[in-house]
């Protein structure tokens, strides 16, 4: 999870002396890619698990201390959000049964998180974006105490200068402003690692690009967030803009983001990635670096480049560079994929990284180097339609491009196949892995379509919070198997748990799509809406969008009814009608204090409120529909029994 920080402040010494000491990492990295300190003609392989901790309601547990206590494991680690958790597998050669023996140890991993947090009260479920997770949930109540993440968050934003903003559009469109990163928390990934030589660097890392796209199409599983339907691999938005610091910045300046695909291809070594990042991002963070790389070099020792490490840490790659020290204390550079879902099973999962690491092998063998025959914003446009799109997406190859599932199954699989062949990867392992892609490609049946067609099949059966509950209660249960997503079928609503489950808090329940009117409006506008729409509440809002009131429909039947109307010249602003005075709730509240304050207030509408901005609306009527399924479901378990 990093080393420990200290925070950076601009101008100051701690910013210099860090400085100095980045800058002394570069010039003993470019010393050590000369020198037999660094490992050659040995490639390995490894895995990075993030995964979410999710309660019997299906919601974010966050009980990660709990659970990294009773693991007491090195490889298990905490993440950003206490509902996050992430385990690391040993890296493994790449030869033989590699993929087997990785599936088995993170098959063992996952067993032991899945005791430790049943324990607790929870259980491991592996996912892109966890489709019952709300705002609500990413309050910085929920981030991990580790001082990293304080800092990091403080840093950020700052950085911001305010609150976090967020647009994504799919096919429905997210708008969403938050005061902290920990939306960052709704992600989580599944990152693997492949060990190259120094010499081939640059040619495999341009392979990673080019072939992200097209493996990202086929192994897209985060298609929701926060009940919407966004990109295919949302995640790719989200986590850019999660850390974006460039708000406020000059329109004309072209500023890159932290989180990045990258501009260009890599010409002949990681010094040139390196070097622009240093270039272009400032440091986040610093470290106090005791260890002067060239003494270590001098001794014959890899020196361990912490400030270096570090900086790379907080530049954000889709595909990253890593430098890093092996068991044997030699050094050795290696390419992270950081573009692939987490889930939605280990199978999946190790599918997934076969695909990859066998065009890693088997793509310069077949074009040479793909810098010369591929444009860059070709592979970079390509990243970008295969997460908005998935297996959906048409995509440019050499030699001509199509749809990512014809792009796959005819190029692109056999090419894979042939590389993990030559890699002397088993055989029945090559056919297991790529065999469930194949599958995906063929009933074009990936993580997020399996979600977005389960949640079609559901219509408008329950709430939208009952399904979104269905799909995760089905995710887990289809999960516990090992079997592959292509061979899943569609979720039912029955898996979400029943109402036991449901109508834990306001937001489970409360109508979120509202009609409102402005205060300077005519009071005659309320009147039609109630009219029209058959309601009986409409929420007053501000131009801020801030609520400032509330017309009901025996105040404005009174108003319209009486002489102060008929004596009014003009128009009657809905100002002189509202209710002022409000009984509000956030939108987690738990239902039961909902009840009692709606009660004790004498009032039936209860505006719900987040950071003074209505987010919902809860009245009697949702009550008494929440009362009828509760009783309906009473009676059925009555007459079973």
């Amino acid at each position: 999870m990093g080393q420990d920080v200290s925070e950076v402040t601009g101008g100051g010494e701690g910013l210099r002396r860090f400085t100095r000491h980045l800058l002394r990492d570069m010039e003993a990295l470019e010393t050590l890619l000369e020198s037999d300190l660094v490992e050659r003609g040995l490639s390995r392989i490894g895995v990075e698990q993030e995964a979410f901790l999710v309660d019997r309601h299906w919601r974010p547990a966050p009980v990660s201390d709990a659970v990294l206590e009773a693991v007491d494991d090195p490889r298990v680690v905490p993440e950003l959000a206490r509902f996050n958790i992430e385990f690391n597998a040993e890296p493994l050669p790449f030869e033989g049964d590699c993929l087997r023996r990785l599936h088995e140890r993170m098959r063992a991993l996952i067993g032991e998180i899945h005791r430790a947090a049943h324990e607790a009260g929870a259980e491991v479920l592996l996912t892109g974006i966890l489709p019952t997770i709300k705002r609500s949930d990413l309050t910085l109540e929920a981030m991990t105490p580790r001082e990293r993440y304080r800092l990091l968050n403080e840093t950020l934003t700052r950085l911001q200068k305010g609150a976090f903003e967020f647009y994504i559009r799919g096919p429905d469109e997210l708008q969403l402003r938050h005061d902290s990163m920990m939306v960052e928390a709704a992600n989580t990934s599944f990152q693997i690692h492949f060990q190259v030589d120094p010499e081939s660097f640059a040619r495999l890392y341009n392979v990673a690009q080019a072939v992200a796209g097209p493996v990202l199409a086929v192994s897209a599983n985060s298609p929701l967030l926060f009940g919407k339907r966004l990109w295919m691999e949302t995640r790719i938005a989200l986590f850019q803009q999660s850390v974006d610091t460039r708000k406020g910045k000059p329109d004309l300046r072209e500023i890159p983001p932290r989180v990045t695909f990258g501009s260009r291809w890599v010409d002949r070594s990681v010094l040139e990635i390196f070097r622009e990042d240093i270039s272009r991002f400032k440091s986040l963070f610093g470290t106090e670096v005791e260890e002067d790389p060239f003494e270590a070099i001098e001794a014959g020792r890899a020196p361990a480049l912490e400030a270096l490490t570090l900086h790379n840490g907080t530049v954000y790659r889709w595909n990253r560079p890593c430098y890093g020290l092996s068991g044997n204390g030699r050094a050795h550079l290696r390419i992270e994929n950081r573009i692939l879902p987490s889930g939605p099973t280990l199978v999946d999962e190790i599918a997934n990284a076969a695909l990859w690491f066998g065009l890693l092998r088997s793509v310069p063998e077949e074009y040479g180097d793909i810098s010369r025959i591929m444009d860059f914003h070709d592979a970079r446009g390509n990243f970008i339609a295969a997460a908005k799109l998935g297996i959906g997406a048409d995509l440019a190859w050499p030699g001509g491009g199509g749809g990512a599932d014809e792009l796959m199954r005819d190029r692109l699989l056999p090419m894979a196949r042939e590389g993990l062949r030559e890699a002397g990867i088993d055989a029945d392992d090559v056919d297991r892995y790529l065999g469930a892609i194949a599958q995906r490609v063929e009933r074009k049946r990936t993580g997020a379509s399996w979600l977005l067609e389960s949640l079609g099949g559901m219509g408008g059966e329950g709430t939208s919070e009952e399904r979104l509950r269905a799909l995760t209660g089905a995710i887990s249960a289809r999960q516990r198997p090992d079997t592959p997503v292509a061979g899943w079928e569609p979720a039912t609503l029955e898996e979400g748990g029943g109402w036991q489950s449901g109508f834990q808090r306001l937001e489970d329940f409360m109508t979120t799509d509202l009609l409102t009117v402005n205060e300077h409006e005519a009071v005659e506008l309320v009147a039609n809406l109630m009219v029209w729409h058959k309601i009986r509440y409409v929420p007053v809002e501000d131009d801020d969008h801030r609520l400032v009131g509330l017309v009901t429909d025996r105040t404005l039947l009174r108003f319209l009814t009486g002489d102060g109307y008929r004596r009014a010249e003009g128009s009657v602003a809905v100002s002189d009608v509202m209710h002022e005075e409000l009984i509000t709730a956030s939108p987690d509240t738990p239902t039961l204090d909902a009840v009692q304050l709606m009660r004790g207030a004498g009032v039936a509408c209860l505006p719900v409120v987040h950071d003074g901005r209505l987010v919902g609306l809860v009245t009697e009527r949702d009550f008494l529909g929440v009362a009828g399924q509760l009783l309906e479901s009473g009676l059925e378990v009555d007459e079973a029994s």
